[in-house]
């Protein structure tokens, strides 16, 4: 199994690895042309994501700065908005619904590391998917762990940090992020 697919999977890899290096170069190079476009060229500033991300609905918009570790496993759906300082570690796949809005400087982690010292310390990591749903807005500051799935219709309080997932229609906030209330939408 190659160093990718491990990845993929959840398991164990080295980040170490040359293809792995590759694709992150590649990533940061296209995050650099893309963070140093103008904001008054939106064609180019969108096909830029487009060839960055794994797959995107029609319309995206993605302020500057903005960071990724490898940009192929981000999955957006339709009217993906992100404000200024966001940082997606997509070393496993993320993958957010359509009507998403990510307030300024939220953090979106894949990425972790072995809990055991001798593991970690042996540079080896691991990875766990994220799946927001659609309809959903993460307010600023927010940080969203690795392994969450947030349903349809979540807000996600300013500050919060994400922890574990949550079903649809709820307000979570708070350090870990617990359901503050319920939400009743109109359709």
């Amino acid at each position: 199994m190659s160093e990718k697919s491990k990845m993929l999977a959840g398991e164990l890899y080295d980040p170490s690895n040359k293809e792995l290096v590759e694709m992150r170069l590649s990533a940061r190079l296209t995050t650099e042309k893309l963070n140093q476009t103008s904001v008054a060229d939106l064609q180019v500033r969108t096909k830029l994501l487009k060839s960055l991300f794994g797959s995107t609905g029609k319309n995206i918009h993605i302020e500057s700065i903005f960071n990724c570790d490898y940009g192929s496993n981000i999955h957006v759906g339709e009217n993906f908005y992100v404000n200024f300082g966001c940082v997606i570690l997509d070393v496993a796949e993320v993958r957010i619904g359509d009507n998403c809005m990510i307030a300024p400087q939220v953090g979106i982690y894949t990425a972790t590391h072995p809990l055991d010292p001798i593991e970690r310390n042996s540079g080896l990591e691991l990875a766990k998917p994220i799946t927001i749903g659609d309809n959903c807005w993460i307010g600023g500051q927010a940080t969203i762990n690795p392994g969450v799935t947030l349903g349809n219709n979540v807000v996600v309080a300013s500050g919060a940090v994400v922890t574990k997932s949550f079903g649809s229609n709820v307000v979570i906030g708070g350090n870990p992020a617990k359901v503050i209330k319920q939400i009743t939408t109109t359709v």
